[in-house]
């Protein structure tokens, strides 16, 4: 097993800080394995043709080029939300530019299954952060495909991929980058202190997120900012839905809406709030929340005391969200901390106003007197008086609505994104003319 005969890099978790337990611990695996009592689902190819093992080359200018590079895309959620959408943009839009780019997701998961049809497919089903034996399979995969980069989309993909390459060897470890898409600070324990230090580059999806990891002690020079990036001919094709039909609402009433997962960060509960102002200011205003999550119950006992029935709607999971933002007045993003949201892209780039706070990315993407109005994250008469401004001011929520279409198409195109994402390959795999950047061309 390649490494095992070497002192692991400094700082490795005690799993694998001895050398002589970590050959005790190969050795077993490989025991059990060839005798067939050990069965290792975590990482196994389930898609397209079986690849043989070969050596990673050395990478050099000569035998490599950013057009040709192959990533290896690990991502450990089974849920699907922004993260795993973006993770599912970057791996089609890279593959649309001629490159390579396999992904390693949960096999239950939603991305797995919406990834299906590209091939390159690998099933991963980790059961935390030091799920060795998950992690050891992921480290033959690193050996068989020999990727140029791997880039690990979410905080146990970092672990994955951080514990994988140490078990793979110094020879066949290529270059760790990490997507990072949350604004709260690193956790301080031991083993995310480790993983953290195995990323060689961070893709941050805002200059604020750039900011906390600084603030955490990440060096400037491993980290670079990408904003996120949305399908906008995707969100422009989607017919629009008749939401007072859909949800039985007094017609030509103005509905402001949330697109959201229902967990404390998003603050939904401060946008309940607010929209118990928001009516006594304009009694026919309609609130959508849309989405799922831990903070369902919570908001429908928070509405149901406000006497807001009716006036707020809990839509639940909706798979038309582009159709639903296209019936919207208003979109509301009410988080407490953000890193940039792509349900404010998606907003802005069907035509709508959007009422934010200044939390995280949020900043970045709304520009405030512009494409939308900012209040203070958790001031729900701030964020009300907001809503009740541009709904009553027509003519400036459509102007405003008109700039951030346009803007989300200029700065915040899926195509944006994978470029700059292959920039920073190619900058970290040391194949390109960016490679002594820490930021691609155009990046703040």
């Amino acid at each position: 097993m390649g490494g095992c005969g070497r002192p692991p890099p400094r700082g490795v978790p005690a799993q694998l800080r001895r050398p002589a337990r970590r050959a005790r611990w190969h050795a077993r695996i490989d025991h059990l394995h060839a005798e067939r009592r050990l069965r290792l689902p975590q990482v196994r190819e389930t898609v397209g043709a079986p690849t043989r093992r070969r050596e990673r080359p050395r990478l050099t200018a000569v035998s490599r080029n950013a057009s040709a590079m192959f990533s290896l895309h690990v991502d450990t959620a089974r849920t699907w939300r922004g993260g795993q959408h973006q993770a599912l943009l970057t791996v089609r839009g890279l593959r649309r530019r001629g490159e390579r780019a396999a992904l390693a997701a949960q096999p239950r998961g939603e991305l797995f299954r919406r990834a299906a049809e590209g091939g390159d497919l690998h099933a991963l089903a980790p059961r935390g952060d030091l799920d060795l034996r998950a992690a050891w399979r992921l480290s033959r995969l690193v050996r068989d495909l020999a990727p140029d980069v791997i880039h690990a989309h979410d905080a146990h993909a970092i672990a994955m991929a951080a514990l994988a390459r140490t078990l793979a060897g110094r020879r066949a470890a290529p270059p760790l980058i990490a997507s990072r898409r949350v604004d709260f600070h690193v956790r301080g324990n031991a083993f995310s202190r480790w993983k953290y230090r195995q990323v060689d580059r961070f893709i941050c999806a805002s200059s604020a997120i750039r900011d906390m990891l600084a603030a955490d002690g990440v060096p400037a020079a491993r980290t670079t900012v990408v904003h996120e990036g949305i399908d906008i001919d995707r969100i422009e094709r989607a017919p629009r839905l008749d939401l007072h039909r859909e949800f039985d609402l007094p017609p030509g009433c103005p509905v402001a809406g949330n697109v959201a997962a229902l967990v404390p960060h998003k603050g939904q509960r401060h946008l309940v709030d607010a929209a118990a102002q928001l009516v006594r200011e304009i009694p026919d205003a309609r609130v959508l929340i849309v989405g799922a999550g831990e903070l369902a119950g919570a908001l429908a006992r928070q509405i149901r005391r406000l006497r807001l029935e009716g006036r707020v709607i809990l839509t639940g999971f909706r798979s038309d969200v582009p159709s639903v933002l296209k019936g919207l007045d208003l979109f509301v993003m009410s988080s407490i901390t953000e890193g940039l949201g792509t349900s404010v892209l998606d907003a802005m780039a069907a035509g709508l106003a959007v009422v934010g706070t200044r939390a995280g990315g949020i900043p970045e993407s709304v520009v405030e007197g512009e494409t939308g109005l900012l209040a203070p994250p958790g001031d729900a008469p701030a964020m009300a008086r907001a809503m009740a401004c541009l709904l009553r001011n027509t003519v400036e929520r459509r102007a405003f609505g008109a700039a951030g279409r346009r803007r989300a198409r200029a700065a915040f195109s899926a195509e944006r994104m994978v470029g700059e994402t292959a920039a920073v390959y190619a900058a970290v795999a040391g194949t390109g003319p960016a490679a002594n950047r820490a930021d691609p061309p155009g990046t703040p």
